[in-house]
């Protein structure tokens, strides 16, 4: 899992990037490996990145003064990232936040979203990503995906929405998409295709 590219925009030669007055940015997430590569590659890109691993620690940073910018991981050891998003939008509004997970779904997105992210994005996310999602206009309407899903994954998306909207009841789940439970069950337990 890499956080960073080869290909640095707002490097050497080229334009810097549009983050503001304030670069100050919030890392949270349990991958110790992973946010500190993602940290140094945003510190590259002229953000001032501060890192927590859990939401204690996110917490803790928080009481410091909230970032600018965050990117916070949904699932951490000790809860969910939408609590550090909660703490982030009422300490400050304008904090634009983007949530990456390994287990991404719509529900979990719109989760998200509801909750104040500006952005949703699954791991592996690489910096570009993720600076990309920071710096983008509000307005605009998001370019096309450089590697849009599968089917197989727009599929897998659909049964866990619909499994998430029945709270997580296989039986239900499975009468509404006119599935065997099995199958259904099968589905569930393994991991979303790419």
């Amino acid at each position: 899992m890499t956080a960073d590219n080869s290909t640095l925009p707002g490097g050497a030669g080229k334009e810097p990037l549009p983050i503001g007055d304030d670069p100050s940015l919030l890392l949270v997430d349990d991958d110790e490996v992973f946010v500190n590569r993602l940290a140094r590659a945003m510190e590259r890109r002229g953000f001032a990145p501060r890192i927590a691993t859990s939401v204690a620690a996110a917490r803790e940073t928080l009481a410091q003064g909230a970032p600018a910018y965050a990117v916070v991981d949904l699932r951490l050891e000790d809860g969910s990232g939408l609590d550090v998003v909660d703490v982030l939008r009422a300490q400050r509004e304008d904090c634009r936040i983007v949530v990456l997970t390994g287990y991404g779904a719509i529900a979990t997105a719109v989760a998200a979203v509801k909750a104040g992210a500006a952005d949703y994005l699954p791991k592996p996310a690489d910096a570009d990503e993720v600076t990309n999602a920071l710096l983008a206009q509000v307005s605009r309407f998001p370019p096309p995906p450089e590697n849009p899903m599968s089917a197989d994954r727009v599929r897998w998306e659909h049964i866990q929405r619909v499994y998430e909207q029945c709270d997580r009841n296989v039986s239900e789940t499975a009468r509404r998409l006119h599935m065997h439970r099995r199958t259904l069950q099968r589905i569930l337990a393994k991991r979303g295709p790419r």
